[in-house]
């Protein structure tokens, strides 16, 4: 579960970097609400810098690659102490919580917490990947409830 979360977020980070514009104008949307409901009220949260979509948009591939990585060492190193005792195993275990964890921070931070409530883009019709991004979170949280379970040694 662990190398295919792994395989997940390499390839989210692969195809954002070699289909570059396809997701850079899905930030540009979100980042200057122009489909939300544009509200007085909440518009002063718009970015029109395009350095700064492209920031954003940086942060974000380079969240996904180090999700990737962590993933991809947290799962070698899982394997590689298959055989080990409870302990060790459990010990193992450090590599995938840091990826589980930090794809949480990418998908639930960045693009529920910040996309979706700062900038509205719940309220889009168009560009919304809240749903997206909370079966993304579903799926590392249960993945992290299963790798926290403690393995004991048989008898």
């Amino acid at each position: 579960m662990v190398l295919a979360l792994a395989a997940y977020a390499l390839m989210v980070t692969f195809n954002n970097i070699t289909d570059y514009s396809s997701n850079f104008a899905f930030v540009q949307h979100v980042l200057t609400m122009d489909t939300t409901f544009q509200s007085k009220a909440l518009m002063y949260r718009a970015v029109t810098s395009p350095e700064l979509w492209h920031a954003a948009y940086w942060v974000i591939i380079a969240g996904e690659g180090l999700t990737g990585l962590l993933l991809l060492a947290g799962g070698f190193q899982l394997l590689k102490a298959r055989s080990a005792s409870g302990a060790q195993f459990d010990q193992a275990k450090k590599w995938a919580v840091a990826g589980i964890t930090a794809g949480f921070l990418v998908w639930f931070f960045s693009f529920i917490v910040i996309g979706s409530e700062w900038f509205q883009m719940w309220q889009s019709q168009i560009w919304n990947g809240k749903d997206t991004a909370f079966h993304i979170n579903l799926t590392l949280l249960a993945v992290l409830v299963f790798v926290n379970q403690p393995d004991r040694d048989l008898a």
